[in-house]
């Protein structure tokens, strides 16, 4: 049974930073690709950050480049988003993924087969 679990939210002030970890379990190996996707109350979720089964290729939207490094130890079975300059309307509940396509990184939430349960982020102002 695939298992992924959030945890790293919180509350923080904008400029701050977090760092959210997903622990995966369950996987029959580390050759999945792996997202972060992000909704925010009243909105669909959105893709916010991809990495490649080995990490050596990863896709951002716009508005985190620069600001958001999403990362991986398959030795740990550990996906990691290291957030800095939050700004308020990061605030959102994430949600980490994992999706069997190995060939590229998926930005739509259909493309993802696992999902955790989410963790709350919220920036003040």
């Amino acid at each position: 049974q695939v298992q992924l679990v959030e945890s790293g939210g919180g509350l923080v002030q904008a400029g701050g930073s977090l760092r959210l970890s997903c622990a995966a379990s369950g996987l029959t190996s580390s050759s999945y690709t792996m997202g972060w996707f992000r909704q925010a109350p009243g909105k669909e979720r959105e893709f916010v950050q991809g990495i490649s089964w080995n990490g050596d290729r990863t896709d951002s939207t716009r508005s985190v480049e620069g600001r958001f490094t999403i990362s991986r130890d398959n030795a740990k079975n550990t996906l990691y988003l290291q957030m800095n300059s939050l700004k308020p309307e990061d605030t959102a509940v994430y949600y980490c993924a994992a999706d069997r396509d190995t060939l590229r990184i998926g930005r739509s939430v259909y493309e993802y087969q696992y999902w955790g349960q989410g963790t709350q982020v919220t920036v003040s102002s």
